[in-house]
């Protein structure tokens, strides 16, 4: 799916935007016998974005890779909207005019694209479409400096689809995995099942806030709640997925928490360990869990197989 979207090396290059720095991360998929993490660096920012974008370009010859980077979550909103019995050609622009009493702001200002959820077929369960929009004005923005910098985006992802692309390396066959993500902006919690994003949702609890050191059994409750909750509605929606464990990144003193949540939740809860599906010979800063969940969507980004059309 080519969020938003419209070289010579194979594989993709996910370039992230931050206030002080740009994250790079390419990934191999084809070829290999396990996804190979060849790139995964942060660049502290010298002068403006374009200006770091521009010496990035020049010196790893970004212009020979297929490129892409992720929306912040602040710059788009996700829907689960009824499918539409439309042919596939038109369900886009169908799924655009669903949105117009959802949106805050004129559906003509708005960039639309939807995923299928599978499970429509679930005990007379609706079809149903993930939906994402974003305003006109956030894509321009986001694409801007990669233009002035003579960089070419192929396309524009959503955290949910880079986490669902690592969350399908994990995945039993046949059966759902829930994953929670931590990074410096929060937590995400994706459900999926056979390579498939049926629901995603954001928790507002970062790393930051566990290495704060404060109030941490409050932290554990809180995340626990929220985790429990889902997984109860994932249950209630999708009867026919059985959710076999729950992965979660690395924070500070994350077995803590890992056992916590085990103690906690219904269902097993098992740390993050991208070693166990990905290779990253060239990448050793990788093997600190922490630093894993710092780039995971990032990771996940550069990790699609498709390429651009």
């Amino acid at each position: 799916m080519n969020l938003f979207g419209k070289k010579q090396r194979p594989g993709w290059l996910c370039l992230n935007l931050h206030a002080d720095r740009i994250d790079l991360s390419h990934v191999l998929v084809e070829g290999k016998p396990r996804p190979e993490i060849l790139l995964c660096e942060s660049f502290r920012k010298e002068g403006g974005d374009v200006d770091t974008l521009k010496r990035l370009r020049k010196e790893l010859n970004l212009d020979r890779y297929q490129c892409t980077t992720l929306l912040k979550t602040s710059q788009y909103q996700t829907f689960a909207v009824d499918a539409p019995n439309v042919p596939a050609a038109e369900a886009r622009n169908a799924v655009r005019w669903s949105l117009k009493d959802m949106i805050d702001y004129p559906v003509e200002a708005a960039m639309v694209d939807a995923v299928n959820v599978p499970g429509g077929d679930n005990a007379g369960r609706a079809a149903q479409m993930l939906a994402v929009a974003a305003r006109n004005d956030a894509i321009a923005a986001t694409v801007k400096p990669f233009n002035d910098a003579d960089i070419d985006l192929e396309v524009i992802d959503i955290p949910e689809l880079a986490q669902r692309n690592v969350a399908k390396l994990l995945e039993e066959e046949g059966r759902g995995l829930a994953m929670l993500c931590f990074d410096d902006a929060g937590a995400l919690l994706t459900f999926t099942c056979n390579g498939e994003l049926y629901q995603a949702r954001q928790i507002e609890v970062s790393l930051q806030d566990f290495a704060s050191g404060m109030d941490v059994e409050a932290r554990y409750d809180r995340v626990a709640l929220e985790l429990q909750r889902s997984l109860d509605n994932f249950d209630r929606q999708f009867r026919n997925v059985a959710v076999s464990r729950l992965i979660v990144s690395q924070v500070p003193d994350g077995a803590q928490l890992v056992e916590y949540l085990g103690a906690n939740l219904t269902v097993p809860v098992v740390q993050l360990d991208l070693e166990r599906v990905m290779d990253f010979p060239g990448v050793p800063e990788l093997r600190d869990p922490l630093r894993q969940s710092q780039c995971l969507q990032l990771i996940g980004a550069a990790l699609r197989e498709e390429r651009a059309v």
